[in-house]
């Protein structure tokens, strides 16, 4: 299995509902750096997995949508702990949708698989992956 991974990173404001969450129940700053892994069992007509630079535009423009908000106030997350697991999904699943829509490239469409990582900090993190 081929892969490439471009990265960025995401800044938000969120508060945890639960016991189980602590001090995070209260409203706090996460900042994550994010690394989107794109895999494919056979290289493109051109050797490679996808576009380096339009993976790296689509990662930005996903991250765009939800870097500097206040997850509480988003109406698309009411009612939802967004994790550290569930942003991961979120994004991967945004993505797809982005590969599935053409917007990295005709090749793109033999990608078999994505797997966004959000680290947390230097000693931990979560992952999602998923089939395309």
């Amino acid at each position: 299995m081929f892969s490439i991974t471009v990265r960025d990173h995401l800044m938000v404001a969120h508060s945890f509902r639960g016991e189980v969450f602590g001090p995070a129940q209260r409203l706090h700053g996460a900042t994550f750096v994010v690394d989107a892994t794109f895999r494919r069992p056979q290289l493109d007509s051109d050797n490679i997995v996808v576009d380096i630079g339009l993976a790296t535009k689509e990662l930005g423009a996903v991250l765009a949508d939800l870097n500097y908000r206040n997850l509480d106030d988003e109406p698309a997350f009411a009612g939802v702990n967004t994790t550290t697991e569930f942003l991961a999904k979120v994004i991967a699943d945004r993505l797809a949708d982005r590969v599935h829509a053409g917007a990295l490239g005709e090749q793109a469409r033999g990608l078999t698989g994505i797997t966004v990582t959000l680290h947390e900090s230097h000693v931990a993190w979560a992952s999602y992956e998923r089939e395309l």
